[in-house]
């Protein structure tokens, strides 16, 4: 059966979903739930997002919001098809999930505040809250600091194979590649190659082609 994706393909919680069906091999369809319209805010959405966010998915009967849980479902449900994103041990799992958590702990919570004052707010004619960014890049250059020391003797966050800990990363990494910021990955030798190495896997070259990006 077709997974039903209810999101905006640009938008980065959505492409996370997307990333991961794309390199589970499993087949999904997108319906467009147009943001700059607040779609996503309308009570026919609010059925399935009941916070007004995206994405959502309808598989069957089974409906569930919030794209790293839905991630983590199917890379659970379809664990022995496509790529293995888990873990192969107990305790490689126990280290994907702590990287995923820094993800959601100590990364998003620099870059999504970033992105809004460099790329959102510009884009709607709002003020960039310029004290703020100065704080967040001070902040996330002690973050980034940490990633380039593990990716130095890692090939990846959580090991030698890419696993949900680097796809849950990617959409937003994307956001911050695009701006003035992205030489502050460049300049961190590990975490560049990191990047570069997982920004040319087929599956994100493919998300990538479906989005327009």
């Amino acid at each position: 059966m077709v997974v039903k994706v209810y999101g905006q393909v640009t938008a980065a919680c959505p492409q996370r979903v997307l990333l991961c069906l794309l390199e589970k091999e499993i087949e999904f369809e997108i319906v467009h739930i147009d943001l700059d319209t607040l779609e996503q805010k309308r009570p026919e959405h609010l059925l399935r997002q009941p916070f007004g966010q995206v994405p959502a998915i309808e598989d069957g009967d089974f409906k569930l919001f919030e794209s790293r849980a839905i991630a983590r479902y199917y890379a659970t449900k379809y664990a022995d098809q496509g790529t293995n994103l888990l873990g192969k041990s107990l305790e490689h799992r126990a280290i994907v999930d702590q990287w995923a958590d820094v993800e959601v702990g100590y990364f998003n919570v620099l870059v999504h505040p970033l992105v809004m004052n460099l790329v959102i707010k510009p884009r709607l004619g709002v003020e960039c809250d310029a004290v703020l960014v100065e704080e967040l890049k001070v902040k996330l250059g002690v973050v980034l600091d940490i990633y380039d020391n593990q990716l130095a003797s890692n090939r990846f966050l959580a090991g030698d194979e890419f696993t949900m800990a680097d796809l849950t990363h990617m959409p937003a990494m994307r956001y911050l590649m695009g701006t003035g910021l992205n030489r502050i990955v460049k300049a961190r030798v590990n975490m560049n190659r990191w990047w570069e190495e997982i920004t040319a896997r087929p599956a994100w070259k493919k998300l990538m082609n479906i989005a327009g990006l």
